[in-house]
């Protein structure tokens, strides 16, 4: 059986770091009252930040990716808990986050949850069209910018009578 890290602690830790980022967040909201595009950029970028995490299950994919996908036995040995195979391989891709194990029977395992992927693209779209919209917002249409248009004439001088 896989530990219970690999099973339990990815998802905790993903909900304790989305619940740690929300008091910053709030506090952000409230006391500068950023535009909609902005909040929803930053919660974008969290949401995407997270899932990769939850994805590389904390950095066991890329540190020992034989812990994620079985047990050790005592001889060394890693076995898969429900069909008694041996690990052959380990296949780690680092984006989009996977962790694919090969087993002596022929068959191969996912060991990334299934949300991971569709939850990052979401969270990258998300932040990057809200940037755009920034920008857009920022930036009015024609090309005309505050820094390009000339500033105003003076006022006129009121004419002065002769003594």
């Amino acid at each position: 059986m896989v530990s219970l890290f690999a099973i339990f602690g990815p998802p905790l830790i993903t909900v304790f770091v989305f619940a740690v980022g929300a008091v910053p967040y709030a506090l952000w909201v409230t006391r500068k009252t950023p535009p909609r595009a902005a909040r929803w950029a930053v919660m974008g970028a969290g949401t995407a930040i997270g899932a990769y995490g939850a994805g590389t299950v904390y950095g066991l994919a890329f540190t020992n990716p034989l812990d994620v996908c079985g047990d050790r036995t005592g001889d060394g040995v890693y076995m898969d808990a429900g069909r008694d195979s041996s690990l052959t391989s380990v296949h780690v891709n680092g984006f989009p986050p996977s962790i694919t194990c090969r087993w002596a029977g022929g068959h191969s395992t996912e060991a990334v949850w299934f949300w991971v992927s569709p939850l990052l693209y979401a969270g990258l779209a998300c932040s990057l069209v809200c940037c755009v919209l920034l920008l857009r917002d920022r930036y009015p249409r024609g090309g005309v910018t505050s820094r390009s248009t000339p500033p105003p004439p003076p006022p006129p001088r009121p004419p002065t009578s002769p003594r």
